[in-house]
């Protein structure tokens, strides 16, 4: 091989070198210091997890961070890992999944905190406006009662030993100055969480939530990182008046996505479709000229809501009340909460709709319009120039008496 041969391959291979060094740093420009990735770790060796991320060059992480209690690596090749870009240099990526303790304490929570990346610690004390927490090392910082939680804690001692993941949002004096948000990972990860949902959901889907708060108007629900409002009219067919007698916060709930505004970011809920329709039985429990038991549940100036069933209520108009008396309103008749035996007068299963009327004035009705029949009857059947019905019915009075 001629010289001029071998100086051609060594350019071509200073070139392809160069090339490929500027690639690999076009290509970590995509990720930026405290981005969070997704990567399949590719080998385990006895100090570092080399990982595909995904990008040209290698994803390295402190294998100490993937260590048990007893020293053994808790992830293999192949599997998923999740972790937070630091930096990039000669075409090797270095991650982390948190900044724990170490010699290089301070150093790594400056790291830390330039990059966004989490740290871990351990709440030791509650302290004015908030709490002491150790970090990495000897390092303590302070976190507000703001910053602890999405929202207020209730009991502000139940949290204290507990071990957290923070992020730095003030470092300095070389690290005798800290202060972190346990609130700023929340919201990154619901904000994370609540992208994903509402992408998937849809109105008319089924979900499992959580109760999160209690209203007199409804109530707030988790769903999976979003929160929906449940409206006091979705909770029960049947009329709720107290919120707080039927939920309270924590209860797991099967909902069903009522409508959903994106622009808004509003979700509604409803329990109520999850429930039996009680109105689907309605032709065949009370059909038309039965009688039944209710206690009346509302009086309007138009008339008394009786409550049939859970879910079923029946209106008694105001001029079915009077009796052939005028009155102006229903309780003149009527209080709520009287139980009173009424009879259906109709109803309307399309719109949900019972007509009815007090059972004693429908029996009365049915016994005066029975009489008259009785009477039309024997006067189409008596014979003719016996007089006037009237007169029929002053001779049979005489003929009861002579019995």
């Amino acid at each position: 091989m001629s010289n001029n041969d071998e100086l051609e391959m060594t350019t071509e291979d200073e070139s392809f070198a160069e090339l490929f060094e500027q690639s690999l740093n076009n290509q970590s420009g995509l990720l930026t210091p405290g981005q969070k990735v997704t990567a399949r770790v590719l080998k385990v060796t006895t100090e570092w997890i080399f990982l595909d991320t995904g990008h040209k060059g290698e994803g390295i992480v402190d294998l100490k961070e993937f260590i048990d209690q007893d020293g053994n690596p808790t992830v293999k090749e192949g599997d998923a890992v999740t972790a937070y870009f630091l930096s990039s240099s000669h075409g090797e990526m270095r991650f982390t999944t948190r900044i724990g303790g170490g010699a290089q304490g301070n150093t790594r929570l400056e790291e830390a905190w330039q990059a966004g990346v989490p740290v871990e610690g351990v709440v030791e004390k509650e302290i004015k406006g908030g709490y002491e927490v150790k970090l990495a090392g000897t390092n303590r910082a302070f976190c507000p009662y703001s910053q602890m939680s999405l929202r207020r804690i209730d009991n502000p001692e139940s949290i204290i030993g507990s071990h957290l993941v923070f992020r730095i949002t003030e470092y300095a004096e070389k690290g005798r100055n800290i202060v972190i948000s346990r609130r700023a990972l929340l919201e990154d990860e619901q904000r994370r969480l609540k992208e994903e949902l509402q992408a998937r959901i849809s109105e008319g889907m089924a979900v499992t939530g959580r109760v999160t708060s209690l209203q007199d108007y409804g109530a707030f629900v988790d769903i999976g990182g979003i929160e929906g409002l449940l409206p006091i009219s979705e909770i029960g067919w049947s009329r709720v008046e107290d919120v707080r007698s039927l939920l309270q916060v924590g209860q797991e709930l099967q909902l069903v996505i009522k409508a959903i505004d994106r622009e808004k970011e509003r979700i509604s809920l409803s329990l109520k479709e999850t429930l039996p329709d009680p109105w689907e039985k309605v032709p065949q429990t009370y059909p038309e000229g039965s009688f039944h038991t209710g206690h009346v549940a509302r009086l309007a100036p138009f008339g008394a809501f009786v409550t049939l069933s859970d879910g079923v209520d029946g209106l008694i108009h105001i001029s079915r009340l009077s009796a052939g008396k005028r009155i102006n309103h229903p309780r003149e008749v009527l209080k709520e909460g009287e139980t009173v035996e009424v009879k259906v007068e109709s109803f309307d299963s399309a719109n949900r709709r019972i007509s009815l009327i007090l059972a004693g004035a429908a029996r009365a009705a049915e016994e005066e319009e029975s009489t008259l029949s009785e009477f039309r009857q024997q006067a189409a059947e008596a014979p003719k120039g016996m007089g006037t019905l009237g007169e029929l019915l002053l001779a049979k009075a005489k003929k009861i008496r002579v019995r």
